[in-house]
Formats: C-alpha cells, structure tokens, sequence
C-alpha cells in the first residue's frame, strides 16, 4: 500500500514545526492541525506535496509561536526548548544536529516569530525564497531581507566552534562522572572559566531564575542541585537533540535533562531542564529529518 504524501513527510513536517517553536507537544499539534487541513485537500491538485505540507505547517507553526508569546514572556525563570530523545544517526547530518541542538534553538528564541520562520526554512531546509514567502504572508524581497538579518543575528549568538563527535563525547563523559562522585574540583577542570549555566524549572522544580555565570559557582549550583546520597545519583550519557548529553535520575526519577556545548575541551555552556512537562519524551527517541 502507497504511503499518502503526509505520512512519507511527517518526519520533515515535525522537526519544522519543532524547529519554529521549540515544543515537541506544539509541534504535535501543529502537525494533527495540519494533518486534518491535508484530508480536506485534493491531492491531484497539489503539484509539489512536500512544499505544501511544509507551507501549511510554517502557517499553523507561526499561529501557535504567536500565541505563545505571551505565556513565555510571563514563564517561571529561564524557558528552555524541550529536549527531545534522539539516535545517534541525527548527527550524521552536521547541519541538521546544529539546528536542533539546545543551544541553537534557545538562540532561535531571540528572533521574531516571522524572522525565525524564515531563517528554519531557509537556512535549514534550504526553501526557496518564493516558498517560503508564500508560508509566511511576505513578498519574497522582503522575505530576502529578514533572512539576512536573522542569519547576522544568529551568527552573533551561536557558538562558533564545532567540536567533533567523539570530543563532544569525553567531554560529557568527564563532566557526569564529575557530577556522579560529587568532585568538585573536578567540574570546575572541566569547565571553562567563564562558563554559563541556564536552568529551566519552569516554577515546578528547583532552579536558578538566572544565568550562573563561572566555573566555581556553576560547580557550587550543580553540587547544590544534586545534593543527595551518591547512591541515589544516577547520571548517564544519553543522545538529545543530535549529541552526547546527559541524563540526570535521583531515585530512579528522571529529574534534568542536561545539554552541553563543548569549547576547546571544555564545557562553555551547561543547559539543564528540570520542568517536568519538558521530560515527557526521554524515554523514546523521535526521529528528526530534513
């Protein structure tokens, strides 16, 4: 039996949607709208399904970033994307593994609802202007400028270095053994001096309101944070978002999402998401796609 289009491109429409608003439960929605827009849809009369589906999904995507605005402008603290459980092979694909990681969507954050739109669809899917002008209600002139201003944005604010797999790798498996013995000094080697900590409690789990900024004191807030009987610590290396991060359990409940970026040797940048609305989809991996 022939897949229908938007099953063969449900995979794509998803990481869209995710992409755009940083929410695997929005994203879902945002997919089941656009699934129930598509059976209302003669498919003899879509010449390109793949262009439509990603043209509905930007539409449905923008009205919900939109409307979310407001709710994340009043959230608890620091939001973080939710992070997703991925495989291994999504890092195969250098550019996709970069668009998806913790710290390019919480980059993405800082954009606009419409110039985050374009800059997913251009510099991610590589849609064509003419496209993506259609998705998002703009002429394709001015969807040419919002993209070049978004990518100078973007370009001031991710990180600049790439790291290879198997670096990215140690790196985390030093940093959660760190965590696991409760070393101290050991954290503080790991990272860089003027590394940063952002937490994501979301008003429901302990923690910190504000960036931490340096090793000593992120490695006072982490030791803090865990305070437990080492026996009740488990702290494992774990595949999120297209990289090696980490999976933080107390008791055997899962309590931190935790994602790093990796500098020259060292961690630069410590993302823990400890809203438990956010951990919901650890324990299966999605699968991401362009």
């Amino acid at each position: 039996m022939t897949e229908t289009p938007f099953v063969t491109h449900r995979s794509l429409l998803f990481t869209v949607a995710y992409e755009i608003l940083g929410s695997a439960a929005d994203a879902e929605d945002v997919v089941q709208e656009s699934w129930l827009r598509w059976a209302d849809v003669d498919p003899s009369q879509v010449r390109d399904p793949r262009a439509y589906l990603v043209q509905v999904v930007t539409r449905q995507a923008l009205n919900r970033l939109r409307s979310l605005s407001r709710s994340r402008e009043e959230y608890v603290g620091e939001w973080l994307p939710e992070p997703l459980l991925t495989s291994p092979d999504v890092a195969e694909d250098v550019e996709l593994a970069e668009s998806v990681s913790i710290a390019m969507l919480t980059v993405l954050e800082t954009l606009g609802p419409t110039e985050r739109a374009v800059f997913v669809l251009r510099e991610v899917f590589e849609v064509p202007y003419g496209e993506i002008a259609e998705a998002v209600g703009k002429s394709a002139t001015a969807v040419r400028q919002i993209a070049r201003r978004a990518r100078q944005h973007v370009a001031a604010r991710q990180p600049r270095v790439r790291v290879s797999r198997s670096e990215q790798q140690a790196v985390v498996e030093r940093f959660l053994a760190a965590l696991r013995t409760g070393r101290l000094q050991e954290l503080v080697e790991v990272m860089a001096p003027d590394v940063v900590l952002i937490a994501d409690g979301g008003g429901l789990a302990a923690a910190a309101l504000a960036p931490v900024h340096g090793s000593e004191l992120v490695a006072k807030v982490l030791a803090r944070a865990n305070r437990v009987d080492v026996a009740a610590l488990e702290a494992t290396a774990v595949w999120l978002n297209g990289a090696p991060a980490g999976r933080i359990e107390i008791d055997g409940e899962l309590a931190t999402a935790m994602s790093l970026v990796v500098e020259n040797g060292h961690v630069t940048r410590v993302y823990l998401v400890r809203n438990p609305h956010k951990l919901t989809r650890l324990d299966e991996s999605i699968a991401l796609t362009r």
